[in-house]
């Protein structure tokens, strides 16, 4: 199943002497008296020798025999598991992974390791992907809604990824259907000169590269999937804790942001503050504000302060994004102060609303 190639990588990343060998039902049987370890099930022997299936079934299968004068630690069985486990063999029992694709597979499962830590450790020299970890990158995390598929789409990812960007990005899986993409910086500096007289802000040039990108794979790929994506960072130092904010992003916004399939970590700081409130205060919140009336909610007032609130309160802007009479709007929003008593058009009115918008999204009412 692995390549001489990749066996000899992780012999020197791990220091330890490993073979693959053949095994049939009956001789894996026989180790059943070792001991078996997490999730990895791994069977252990009292030497320390470890011994981790690598495929086949029925009959035959392939092994690794894992020697190492100190004991493999849980972290470092989980990740041989973890690579193992997204290392797909072809019909002709050879992984189907190319080189560059197993060293972001163990990159990634690395990561994955990481997030579970109070602390993330630094990244190991053999896991930097030839030093390309030290530049200042753009950081994407994508999430593909399941599709049922029983393949990943490493390759034809990869390629879409390489048309949208016009050069190499680093494509890491992390687990099924999740992604991190690190893309140069190029398609920052080339989003600010195409904007013209009018300088974009880094956050519009990146909002712009993300809507971008996602378009193209909700047209191209296969399925729906969320995208986030944030300021650049150099992987090397801040791998680990990036991936932990996007992953966050993407939460707060299927939550926050339902229709919404680009989130970007800037946008959802008040989301943030109050998804850390405790549920029970959430819901005693929410049912004082509709104590009075639950007039927010009615469909059209909802999508009139939805886009009140997303054009910044601009009363003009918000009926022409509505295409109604600007005075149209100025009743609607008359007829909410008359029944809850707010104004959105003062800030510390607007703020409330705003408030009690979010967090019915994420309380249970009847």
């Amino acid at each position: 199943m692995a390549s001489g190639e990749w066996l000899d990588e992780m012999r020197r990343i791990l220091g330890a002497d490993i073979q693959e060998l053949p095994y049939t039902s009956a001789q894996w049987q026989e180790l059943h008296p070792l001991l078996e370890r997490g999730r990895h099930a791994a069977r252990i022997h009292a030497d320390g020798t470890v011994y981790m299936k690598m495929s086949g079934e029925s009959d035959r299968m392939e092994c690794l025999e894992i020697r190492r004068p100190e004991r493999l630690s849980d972290t470092e069985l989980n990740l041989i598991s973890l690579l193992l486990s997204n290392l797909k063999p072809d019909r002709s029992g050879h992984s189907a992974a190319t080189g560059a694709e197993k060293q972001a597979l163990a990159l990634g499962a690395w990561v994955m390791e990481q997030l579970d830590r109070p602390q993330a450790e630094m990244i190991p020299e053999g896991l930097t992907l030839g030093g390309r970890l030290y530049a200042d990158m753009i950081p994407f995390l994508l999430i593909r809604e399941y599709s049922g598929l029983t393949e990943e789409p490493y390759t034809e990812l990869e390629k879409l990824l390489r048309s949208f960007f016009e050069e190499e990005v680093l494509l890491i899986p992390l687990q099924r259907n999740e992604w991190l993409i690190l893309s140069p910086m190029s398609p920052l500096s080339d989003s600010r000169l195409d904007g013209g007289d009018d300088e974009e802000s880094e956050e519009e040039s990146l909002r712009s590269i993300g809507l971008g990108l996602h378009e193209m794979l909700a047209s191209e790929w296969l399925g729906e999937c969320h995208l986030a994506l944030s300021f650049p960072i150099q992987p090397s130092k801040s791998i680990v804790e990036s991936v932990a904010q996007l992953r966050e992003t993407i939460q707060l916004g299927r939550r926050f942001q339902v229709g919404s399939n680009v989130h970007l970590p800037w946008q959802l700081h008040l989301e943030r503050l109050l998804s850390a409130i405790p549920e029970s205060d959430r819901a005693r919140f929410v049912e004082q504000a509709f104590s009075r009336s639950d007039y927010y909610v009615e469909p059209e007032i909802l999508t009139t302060l939805e886009t009140f609130f997303v054009l910044d309160c601009n009363v003009s802007e918000t009926a022409k994004k509505l295409y109604i009479h600007r005075n149209t709007l100025l009743y609607r929003l008359d007829k909410l102060k008359q029944e809850t008593g707010l104004d959105v058009r003062l800030f510390r009115d607007a703020v409330m609303v705003k408030i009690i918008l979010l967090l019915y999204k994420v309380t249970k009412r009847p």
